[in-house]
C-alpha cells in the first residue's frame, strides 16, 4: 500500500483529522519543517512516522519525506484539512494498476471561501504556462499527487521552495511520462492553521515567482 507524504509546518490543529482520514493500509509520513507548535509530537501521538527537515521549505520537506518513503507508490497531500485523505485511493490507485505514472488531484473548491480569488487567478495563469511549457492540458497543480517512489527520486527535482510541485510535473513531462488528473474536493484549511503559499497576496505572489524560475529552465 502507498505512503502518504505530508509536508508539515505548524498544522497542530489540523493534523488529530487528517491522520484520523487515512486509506486503510495508507502509511503517513509528516515531514515536519520546523514547527512550533507541537505538531511533530502530535503526528507521533496519532501513529505518523515524523521526519524533522531542519531546512525551511515545501520542497525540502516535501522530499525528506518522498526519500524516507519505502513503498513503491508515494503520494503526496497537504497536512492543513483543506484535503481528504480519505480520497487518496482515487490519485494513487491509478499508478498501483499501471494505467498512468502522475496522477494530480484537481481540486474542487466545496465552498466559496475554500480557495480565495487571487489563488484562483494564479493558479488559472500557472495552468496556461504549463501547458505552453510541457503540452500537458493540465488544469490545477493540485497538491494532492501520487507516483512511483524510485521513479520520482529519478527526476532529479532540485527545488526546495514552493516551486517543487511543478518541476515534478516538468521533469515527468520532459521524461515522457503519462500523466492525468482526477477530481478531489477542496475544503477551507482547519481552523487555526495559515496557508503558507495561498493565505495572502505576498504568498502567491512568491509561490508564483518560485514557478516561474521553474518554467525558465
Amino acid at each position: 500500500m502507498p505512503d502518504i507524504v505530508f509536508p508539515c509546518l505548524d498544522e497542530a490543529g489540523a493534523l488529530p483529522w487528517v491522520l484520523g482520514r487515512l486509506p486503510a493500509g495508507y502509511r503517513a509520513i509528516v515531514a515536519d519543517n520546523g514547527s512550533t507548535d507541537g505538531s511533530a509530537q502530535i503526528a507521533a501521538d496519532h501513529g505518523a512516522t515524523v521526519v524533522h527537515v531542519p531546512q525551511r521549505g515545501f520542497g525540502a520537506a516535501a522530499h525528506a519525506g518522498l526519500k524516507a518513503a519505502t513503498a513503491d507508490v508515494v503520494c503526496f497531500c497537504d497536512a492543513d484539512a483543506s484535503m481528504d485523505p480519505a480520497e487518496l485511493p482515487r490519485v494513487a490507485d491509478p499508478v498501483l494498476a499501471g494505467d498512468t505514472d502522475l496522477v494530480l488531484g484537481r481540486r474542487r473548491p466545496t465552498s466559496r471561501s475554500a480557495w480565495p480569488l487571487h489563488a484562483r487567478v494564479a493558479n488559472t495563469a500557472l495552468g496556461v504556462m504549463l501547458r505552453r511549457r510541457t503540452g500537458v492540458a493540465l488544469h490545477d497543480l493540485g497538491p494532492m499527487r501520487a507516483g512511483r517512489r524510485q521513479a520520482l527520486l529519478d527526476l532529479g527535482i532540485t527545488d526546495r521552495r514552493f516551486g517543487y510541485p511543478l518541476e515534478m510535473v516538468t521533469r515527468a513531462s520532459d521524461a515522457g511520462w503519462r500523466i492525468t488528473e482526477v477530481d478531489v474536493g477542496y475544503a477551507p484549511r482547519a481552523e487555526g492553521t495559515k496557508s503558507k503559499v495561498t493565505g495572502t497576496v505576498l504568498g502567491t505572489a512568491r509561490t508564483i515567482n518560485d514557478m516561474r524560475k521553474v518554467l525558465a529552465r
